[in-house]
């Protein structure tokens, strides 16, 4: 049994293998030849293997960001980061967080196949994310970490993983022009907020993407140019200010701070572009693919990918997301430094991610005054709610990082809350999660079936 726990785990949470899996099923259900079978396989594996490749550039070329960071205002405190908190719940919630994503997979299969809302969850390493915490909460409330928190735990989040890319895909469908994918990311609740406030506040007829550039500026046209330009004027600010001495001794090993902080400007433009050949790799791919299943086993259904797949269709708006979010950040972190609170300390990770994605759904919707409203009030979220989540996570609220994104702040809170009742309110609250859910689909016509 261990060791088949450990084969899911290792098929689940390497999201190239679980896409390349989901795109071989398609493909065979098509009854494509077998060379058209192994060819759309390998390249929708590779594909996420170099999107994959790509986002660890990002983050990496990212570290050096937070580190001078800290050191240079001198700020201790609590850094959300989903991979970090998760590596530290793993240890002793690893087996029950394995059962939940089983069983959490398997309700998100049953509700698109007899639901109006037809998105399945590829994004193996969020399912992870959501499991655990879902775990880390139920056994905190006392439930335990037998069957019934494996059952319950499944429920919660096959339906939170069905019905968030619901909630972003009336902004989806403007972003890249067609219905074909969806969100598949821990941030779906507040993309989807972004959007609205970007439709509510903004002006979608000047797009972040018409900024009007000289002729003599033409070579920012290129996004690799202009992102390694930008990204190399704000590494060049944060290593002049953290100091020569401390960046050559602790963090370029003796290479001259300027030459270090234009290396890592390139470096995260380099990891920008391998991502957005991952994506064109993977849209190629796993769409054609996804039709046979749509089409056999859940019809009409639609693969729920991770954020990255969206970078590509505005990618000014990926820098004003990020730059706008960590400000908005930073500014928090002052202001828990003043209110004497627990201090969040901007992770430069959930900030770009979540605050590019978030800008970009406001500017679908708002053009670039929706873009900064999208990413200010997503990074008031991503800032503010780790505060309200700390203590609903049992020991885990001692640890110096904690849960990022949206949709694992605000159900876990809202989870976490319900389970202070006990296991009866927990149980009821989760069931009650599931009805209103099935409700919502026979009576609320889903976006993903409007016109």
């Amino acid at each position: 049994m261990k060791e088949v726990i450990t084969l899911f785990e290792g098929i689940v949470t390497t999201p190239a293998i679980l896409v390349g899996l989901v795109a071989m099923l398609g493909l065979i259900l098509q009854k494509k030849h077998t060379t058209e079978i192994i060819q759309g396989s390998i390249k929708t594996f590779a594909g996420f293997l170099i999107l994959t490749g790509g986002s660890t550039i990002l983050q990496n070329a990212l570290a050096p960001f937070a580190t001078m960071f800290r050191h240079a205002l001198h700020v201790q405190g609590v850094v959300p980061s989903n991979e970090a908190v998760v590596a530290i719940a793993l240890v002793k919630y690893g087996s029950v967080t394995a059962l939940i994503m089983l069983v959490g997979m398997i309700v998100n299969v049953l509700l698109a196949r007899f639901t109006k809302f037809k998105y399945i969850f590829l994004t193996g390493q969020a399912m992870l994310y959501v499991s655990c915490m879902t775990a880390v909460i139920l056994i905190s409330a006392g439930l335990g970490s037998g069957i019934v928190t494996v059952l319950l735990g499944g429920l919660f989040e096959g339906t939170l993983l069905t019905i968030t890319p619901v909630f972003c895909q009336p902004f989806m469908r403007k972003i890249t022009g067609g219905d074909t994918v969806a969100m598949g990311h821990t941030g779906n609740i507040g993309y989807a907020i972004a959007g609205l406030c970007g439709k509510w506040f903004g002006n979608k007829e000047h797009s972040t993407e018409d900024i009007e550039v000289p002729k003599s500026l033409g070579f920012l046209r290129d996004s690799t140019v202009s992102i390694t330009l930008v990204m190399a004027v704000v590494y060049i600010i944060l290593v002049c200010i953290a100091g020569p001495s401390y960046v050559e001794s602790k963090l370029s090993s003796g290479s001259n701070f300027i030459i270090f902080a234009i290396v890592q400007a390139g470096t995260f433009a380099a990891g920008f572009a391998i991502v957005l050949q991952g994506v064109r790799m993977i849209l190629a791919e796993i769409v054609p693919a996804f039709q046979g299943i749509a089409k056999k086993l859940v019809p009409d259904s639609k693969p729920a990918l991770d954020v990255p797949i969206i970078f590509p269709f505005a990618p000014n708006a990926v820098l004003i997301g990020f730059f706008v979010s960590f400000i908005v950040g930073v500014l928090s972190m002052f202001a828990m430094l003043a209110m004497h609170t627990t201090v969040i300390i901007p992770g430069v990770v959930g900030h770009f991610f979540c605050g590019a994605a978030a800008a970009i759904y406001g500017n679908a919707s708002g053009g670039r005054r929706g873009a900064i409203v999208g990413a200010t009030v997503n990074g008031l979220l991503i800032s503010w709610l780790p505060l309200f989540i700390l203590p609903l996570l049992g020991s885990l609220k001692l640890a110096a990082s904690t849960f990022a994104d949206t949709d694992y702040l605000i159900p876990g809170i809202v989870l976490g809350n319900v389970g202070k009742t006990g296991a009866i309110g927990v149980t009821v609250g989760i069931l009650l999660f599931v009805v209103i859910v099935l409700i919502a689909s026979k009576f609320i016509k889903a976006p993903a079936q409007q016109k």
